[in-house]
């Protein structure tokens, strides 16, 4: 067969088998998908799950297709942006907010889980226009450089100081580990949360 007569056959093959050529068979799956993907948002709409948070002393609900995190939740329904994504796989701490004054990783926790929980971010930590003791010894002590981990660390500190576990400098260390600082604010941050839970 000569090679001029390839695309004839070819035609021919496919005109007797009802084969799709390659653009038709393109096009047909991305018809495809376009129609999974519009099946996919439906079902994302229908699964909703009506989740009850007091965020800060406020009451909120929200209607939250199940995966959504408590981070995403926070940020992206609530614009609660203080709280900030890192690494989004509860590796850093950026993310650390209290749950029932417990702190948690809010990238790894769902936020159908904390439904009815009382939750506190960096914006909720201030009362009556002045900052919380720990927002002050981070300034005091210039205890962040870039500032994008100071919200978690805040966050954690506070939890830390609620359990009653801040002990000597090198106990606020371990029990700070979780939260990493790119900038290496480490002493300064041990020396604000001393000075929060007043030790010198």
């Amino acid at each position: 067969m000569e090679q001029s007569d390839w695309p004839t056959v070819g035609r021919e093959w496919r005109a007797e088998t009802g084969a799709l050529s390659p653009a038709g068979l393109t096009s047909q799956l991305g018809l495809h998908r376009r129609e999974n993907d519009m099946a996919d948002v439906a079902n994302q709409v229908a699964n909703r799950i009506p989740t009850n948070l007091v965020v800060n002393g406020v009451r909120r609900t929200l209607d939250l297709v199940p995966w959504t995190t408590l981070l995403d939740a926070l940020r992206d329904h609530l614009a609660l942006t203080g709280t900030k994504k890192g690494c989004d796989h509860g590796q850093c701490g950026a993310c650390t907010v209290l749950v029932d004054g417990r702190r948690v990783n809010s990238c790894l926790t769902l936020a159908v889980m904390t439904d009815g929980a009382e939750i506190t971010t960096i914006e909720g930590l201030a009362r009556d226009g002045a900052l919380h003791p720990l927002q002050q010894a981070f300034i005091d002590h210039d205890a962040f450089q870039c500032g994008y981990c100071t919200p978690g660390q805040i966050c954690s500190a506070a939890g830390l100081l609620a359990e009653g576990r801040a002990g000597d400098a090198d106990e606020i260390r371990e029990l700070m580990s979780g939260n990493l600082c790119r900038c290496g604010a480490y002493p300064n941050i041990v020396a604000a949360i001393q000075q929060a839970v007043g030790r010198p």
